[in-house]
């Protein structure tokens, strides 16, 4: 995942909402998948094993787990980890989705460089095995949720969004005899075909249940349903020709925003349940997290200014931040004032690191690409997208 995972996946909610908490402890330790989240991920130090070029513009990156970590790096196919490395002499964050199945020992992420990245340009650049980088403990809800071994699983990626559908592919043919797999995956050129050898040998692995569809947008195909942009009439096309929407049991998208909303309205209007359509965000851009949340910038509080209140609980422990009202903070950014180990990682509500429980007061999210409905019907909010609207605020880390 290559997010602002990822999201991660999550419909989006409008912008300025209002959440006024009334779960109950109940609530809180139940998770949208049905199964618990973990109270949070952590960043441990995981040696680099292998960096493998996989186009000319992206590479895959290998990291030896050891024993004693291993549970802590146990994930679902369609998750993600997020990167934590100085680079010239600034942190930064970037989250990346496993692209394997899981296997006890190790982990692999795709990375794509984008020419305006930072972390991506250091990267490609820079890693080589037995470098050493922080990686923080698997994250994510672009997950399936089927409850059967033998349904039809379609995913639609567009470049590094095959990363996570590499291991959901993998993980849906393996359930069973009787499951399938339809991949439609977008990218310029042939040379921009991420995992292109691993999909073949998918392909070759179960020629009757995967079928893979590549659309070039710059290089003309025999189908002309496969030539040119995934636009909505292309994607029109695609659904009323070679994949019936009344034959698929999970949908998974993952790309730029543009064409997950394209598929996303194409999808509703095919009359697809929302529920069955997972959508993870891949946006342009590295970013610097800690300067996005604020973190970078000097906040001081005079004696004779109004400011929010703000509690919150990590890990166990209370602490307490007061944040100007002139300031505008958000939650995360505040909290990082005071406790450096706030966890988060895109800082663009995308990934559903930072999630946190509002326990007291009141908070307008700007953006949400990472929460399920009734996550926020729970209280859970992002709180690097998250404004204090009442004097006092209190948010749970750990609920």
């Amino acid at each position: 995942m290559t997010m602002t995972d990822a999201t991660p996946s999550g419909p989006a909610v409008p912008a300025a909402l209002t959440t006024d908490p009334a779960p109950t402890a109940a609530d809180a330790a139940t998770s949208t998948a049905g199964a618990a989240r973990p109270t949070r991920a952590r960043f441990h130090t995981l040696r680099v094993a292998d960096v493998r070029p996989l186009t000319p513009t992206a590479i895959e990156v290998t990291f030896a787990v050891p024993d004693d970590i291993a549970d802590a790096f146990d994930y679902a196919p369609g998750q993600y980890v997020a990167l934590r490395a100085t680079v010239e002499g600034e942190e930064l964050r970037r989250s990346y989705s496993l692209c394997r199945p899981p296997a006890r020992g190790a982990i692999s992420v795709g990375i794509k460089r984008d020419p305006d990245g930072r972390f991506s340009s250091w990267a490609h650049e820079g890693l080589r095995p037995g470098d050493e980088v922080d990686v923080m403990s698997p994250q994510g809800t672009f997950v399936s949720k089927a409850s059967t071994a033998t349904g039809h699983v379609v995913a639609i990626a567009a470049g590094s969004g095959i990363t996570p559908i590499m291991a959901l592919a993998a993980d849906v043919l393996e359930r069973s005899a009787d499951s399938r797999m339809t991949i439609v995956y977008a990218n310029r050129s042939s040379t921009d075909v991420m995992f292109v050898d691993e999909l073949a040998d998918l392909k070759d692995r179960y020629p009757s249940r995967l079928t893979l569809h590549h659309v070039l947008s710059r290089e003309q195909r025999a189908a002309p349903v496969f030539s040119g942009r995934l636009d909505e009439e292309r994607l029109r096309l695609i659904l009323s020709r070679l994949i019936d929407p009344a034959s698929v049991d999970e949908w998974f998208l993952c790309g730029p925003f543009a064409l997950v909303e394209v598929c996303r309205e194409a999808l509703a209007e095919a009359g697809v349940p929302r529920e069955r359509v997972r959508f993870e965000l891949f946006t342009a851009g590295d970013g610097n997290a800690p300067a996005q949340t604020g973190g970078a910038r000097p906040v001081r509080v005079r004696a004779d200014e109004p400011v929010r209140s703000i509690d919150f609980t990590l890990d166990g422990q209370s602490a307490h931040v007061d944040s100007p009202v002139a300031a505008n903070e958000t939650i995360l950014a505040a909290a990082l004032r005071v406790r450096p180990d706030v966890p988060f990682a895109c800082a663009g509500g995308v990934c559903g690191t930072c999630r946190a429980r509002v326990v007291e007061g009141s908070v307008s999210m700007t953006e949400n690409y990472a929460l399920e409905p009734d996550e926020i019907e729970r209280g859970y909010v992002l709180t690097c997208q998250s404004h204090p609207t009442s004097d006092a605020v209190c948010v749970d880390y750990d609920g």
